[in-house]
């Protein structure tokens, strides 16, 4: 049965002092965004794969139900922990620029950034590098075949599901682009009119390639009559494609980030993304306090300020570690947190002018998904990807079935000029041909030795402060439950605002921290983070979907 939270009470006593690695839960747990494609996940686990054949059954799946936040036309990171040889790795299966991106091409003859160009259309999509990431998960990691894998994904788009209520207002507020694109309204707004939730939507064109991708793996997408269909479709309408830029696309497989916080291992995603550098300097910082004994209100003071300076460093120094040398370990040092720690005063906002300028920030989107997975046998996935934007580029080439992403905004378009999401950078992020964008993804593994915790979130910019949250409410005792629902709050250097949801803060607090210099912003509930953990002791297994949105978790 299909629930937001999904719970198991292991019958096993064990020491506290046994790690994941010393035995197994015996139960596969799977969290995602979108009820059919949890299901998805189940179903591949109950013909005999693992987590690593969930993972792409999941976000197979997820391209189908929710095309508004992820699909086969993007990309994204999958950390994955093999239990048998007790090894994390991490696939980076971000997009990459066109090799004939050039750094100003979203600049006018007067250097001026041209508003929408780098979110609109073919032009704003990136090599969707997802279909590469699955094969290659299911190839080296799965049990299964790809075809048993994207079975489930193959029949939602072909047999089509109801249309939910997230779905339909998905569609109704990106009307006006779905409709510059004949391919993508067809199939989205039937009859030019946006469906009804309950109207069953079918989706054959993205059925036949994933059949396609079925059969003939990854070369299905990037060679062959798709691939030159995707390409004439994308040249046709003002994009910069080519068969070469999709035959030479290929996962890197990377080392995961390693931290710790008073005795909590973290694990999380390295550049290209820019999560686990943020999330683990955030935390660096934090761990010269003993924040267990400060008040509710310095708590939150000195975690913003965290999140703060940390934000800082991400737009001043990250990028793609093919093009860019980045000072990693300077920023992940101990002695580093502490030289910060230093300027955080105990009653009083640091002003982020008083940090290096870049530029002022505006409102962000919500947009990506995360999927967390356990088996019985230990494996796990923290698995979080996109298209970007709600419908990506809104670009659909003809007969695929496939949206394109618009992932080239999360480059630079220039230097100092906030993209879509309201964050900043430098030429560190600038364009260049098969450069990967700057993410602020974050799918995250943390480790006690009392227990384990899966978790991850979309959110744009907001996703590493989520996760941060997330982490630190796992340390003080929560659970997947509470890890989820807690209210959030967040802090990117710039702009110099604090936004947060209803709950955050209580109206002491709201007051406490006006005094000390905050800006505080109010926003609407946001984020769709997906949870799993597991007490060693109990055995206590417990998956939970965000309560803010319609994922549900399934422990079985």
């Amino acid at each position: 049965m299909k629930t937001r939270l999904g719970v198991l009470l292991g019958l096993l006593i064990l020491p506290l002092t046994l790690s994941a690695a010393s035995f197994k839960p015996g139960h596969d747990a799977v969290a995602s965004a979108q009820p059919f494609a949890t299901k998805a996940g189940m179903q591949v686990l109950a013909k005999g794969g693992n987590a690593f054949d969930a993972a792409v059954a999941v976000s197979a799946a997820l391209a189908v139900v929710e095309p508004y936040s992820s699909g086969i036309g993007g990309g994204g990171f999958w950390l994955l922990h093999v239990a048998k040889d007790n090894r994390n790795t991490f696939i980076d299966g971000r997009e990459y620029a066109p090799a004939a991106a050039t750094a100003t091409m979203y600049q006018d003859k007067n250097g001026d950034v041209i508003k929408g160009a780098s979110l609109n259309g073919p032009l704003s999509a990136a090599i969707p590098g997802e279909v590469a990431a699955l094969a290659y998960i299911n190839k080296h990691y799965g049990r299964l075949s790809l075809a048993q894998d994207l079975a489930p994904a193959i029949k939602l788009a072909h047999d089509g599901f109801p249309l939910d209520r997230m779905f339909h207002e998905m569609i109704a507020n990106r009307v006006d682009k779905l409709k510059q694109w004949p391919a993508a309204a067809a199939v989205f707004m039937p009859g030019g009119q946006v469906p009804p939730t309950g109207y069953i939507l079918k989706q054959p064109d993205l059925a036949r390639t994933l059949k396609l991708i079925a059969n003939e793996g990854d070369a299905g997408f990037y060679r062959g009559r798709l691939a030159r269909e995707m390409v004439d479709a994308v040249r046709a309408n003002g994009g910069i494609w080519s068969l070469e830029d999709l035959r030479d696309y290929k996962v890197v497989l990377r080392q995961p980030l390693v931290g710790e916080y008073h005795g909590m291992k973290i694990i999380s995603a390295p550049p290209s993304s820019s999560g686990g550098v943020v999330l683990l300097e955030a935390l660096n910082i934090l761990s010269g306090y003993d924040l267990s004994h400060d008040s509710n209100l310095m708590q939150k003071h000195f975690i913003i300020e965290a999140m703060r300076y940390a934000y800082r460093d991400r737009a001043e120094y990250l990028g793609d570690p093919a093009f860019v040398k980045m000072p990693i370990k300077r920023l992940l040092s101990p002695y580093y947190a502490a030289g910060l720690r230093v300027s955080i005063l105990p009653d009083k906002a640091t002003p982020s002018s008083d940090l290096a300028p870049v530029a002022a920030g505006a409102p962000e989107s919500h947009h990506t998904t995360h999927i967390s997975i356990l088996d019985k046998d230990g494996n796990r996935v923290a698995a979080t990807f996109t298209v970007n934007f709600r419908f990506g580029s809104g670009f659909m080439p003809p007969h695929t079935g496939v949206i394109l992403n618009d992932e080239m905004d999360d480059f630079v378009s220039k230097p100092g000029v906030p993209n879509g999401f309201g964050l900043v950078g430098n030429s560190a992020n600038a364009i260049a041909p098969h450069k990967r964008p700057l993410s602020s993804m974050t799918p995250t593994f943390l480790e006690t030795p009392h227990g384990l915790a899966i978790l991850g979130t979309p959110g744009g910019g907001r996703i590493i402060s989520m996760v941060l949250l997330g982490t630190l409410d796992y340390f003080n005792g929560g659970d997947a439950t509470s890890i989820v629902s807690i209210p959030r709050y967040h802090m990117q250097y710039l702009p110099d605002v604090v936004f947060y949801e209803p709950g955050a803060f209580t109206p002491d607090e709201v007051t406490g921290l006006g005094n000390m210099g905050y800006t505080l912003q109010r926003v609407t509930p946001y984020g769709n983070m997906q949870a799993i953990t597991w007490d060693y002791k109990t055995g206590k297994l417990m998956a939970a979907a965000d309560p803010r949105d319609i994922g549900t978790a399934e422990v079985r």
